[in-house]
């Protein structure tokens, strides 16, 4: 398992950002399989034990720079209506979830065994469905479940994903967050 108390700033924040600089390097030159424990180390500038203290694995490693990758830049967008923020966020979300990048994230953080890097990925999404509700709940609108968010919408869309066996379409997603809003108004 990833280690996580990292301190802002400092050496082991250094150190970090150099492994995941390198990673990167490696990742755009080198095919996946071809990436080693000690040539990123070698590219970072630090010895393979610091690497193993700190992430264990290279599939660790490999997770804890896709979950950087996917750290949220800002709040998701606000149009003014609970079903269409929902709509706009899970449209960029699939967008972003079904490139070639974003599998390869997904794979890296779901092979890293559901240590840290899934609790923190999954923590990203629920963070922003939170954002969106508590919107909601200010406006004055009927606020709605994140679980059942997670469970209606996105879940399923995760699914095809991950398993392409079809392409969660733009139509696709509108209908589920449609639905779920049906849903919770008949509930």
């Amino acid at each position: 398992m990833a280690r996580e108390m990292i301190r802002q700033g400092g050496r082991s924040a250094r150190i970090q950002e150099e492994v995941h600089r390198a990673v990167n390097t490696l990742l755009a030159t080198h095919d996946r399989s071809e990436i080693t424990m000690p040539m990123v180390a070698e590219v970072a500038g630090v010895t393979p034990s610091t690497l193993y203290r700190r992430w264990g694995d290279l599939s660790q490693l490999l997770a804890d720079v896709a979950v950087a990758h996917m750290r949220p830049v800002g709040e998701p967008e606000d149009t003014g209506d609970t079903q269409q923020d929902v709509e706009t966020f899970v449209l960029q979300y699939v967008e972003e979830m079904s490139s070639r990048v974003g599998r390869q994230m997904l794979a890296d953080v779901i092979g890293s065994g559901g240590g840290s890097a899934t609790v923190k990925c999954c923590g990203f999404t629920y963070m922003h469905l939170e954002t969106l509700n508590n919107r909601a709940l200010a406006r004055r609108e009927t606020g709605f479940s994140v679980d059942e968010m997670v469970d209606f919408v996105i879940a399923p869309v995760i699914y095809h994903i991950l398993f392409e066996d079809r392409e969660p379409t733009a139509d696709y997603c509108r209908q589920r967050v449609a639905r779920f809003f049906q849903r919770e108004e008949k509930g």
